[in-house]
Parts: C-alpha cells; sequence; structure tokens
C-alpha cells in the first residue's frame, strides 16, 4: 500500500472522528476562525475555487494541499466533495508525514 492510499485511508478516520470539515462554505468559515489546520483542495477543481482557496489559505496561513482529485477525496470520506478541512492537528502531522514521503 503506497502512503497516497494511507493518506487517503487516514481521511476516513478523521471524517469518523469528527475531525473534518466539509462543504467550501463552511471550510472557508473554519480557516476564517483558525479551527481549520490543513484544507484539501482536489487538483480537478474549478478554477474559481482553486484561487479562492488559494488566496485565503495563503491569508490565514493555512497549509493546502492539492495531491488527490475530486473522486479520490470523494471516495475517501464517502460524500462528494471538492474541498475538505482538518481540524485536528495531530491527525494533520500524521497525513503530513504521510504525503511527505
Amino acid at each position: 500500500m503506497t502512503n497516497s492510499e494511507r493518506a487517503l485511508q487516514l481521511l476516513g478516520l478523521v471524517r469518523r472522528a469528527g475531525k473534518l470539515t466539509t462543504g467550501e462554505t463552511f471550510v472557508l468559515a473554519a480557516v476564517r476562525d483558525g479551527s481549520a489546520k490543513l484544507v484539501l483542495l482536489a487538483s480537478d477543481a474549478g478554477q474559481s475555487s482553486q484561487k479562492q482557496f488559494r488566496d485565503k489559505t495563503t491569508s490565514y496561513d493555512v497549509p493546502l494541499n492539492e495531491d488527490f482529485t475530486k473522486d479520490q477525496l470523494s471516495t475517501a470520506i464517502g460524500s462528494a466533495r471538492t474541498v475538505i478541512a482538518i481540524t485536528d492537528p495531530g491527525f494533520v502531522r500524521k497525513l503530513q508525514t504521510l504525503l511527505a514521503k
């Protein structure tokens, strides 16, 4: 199993633990209020969504990851989503470790 596959499995665990925010409006709110520790944006998201989330995460100093497609993210968390945010620092560290290898 690759580290990318492990990272996607971890996203399912994060969802079950209740440490995931999904949907563009809710993720933007989480970035603004500081609860989002990492934002995952689908690599095949629309141009306006990409610009919006890149700008917002940069201005609020929140890490942004664009390694996965909509299908991969949606399958990992069990619902169709283009952008998700992880709100737990422990899960973020583990995910970043897996993606760095």
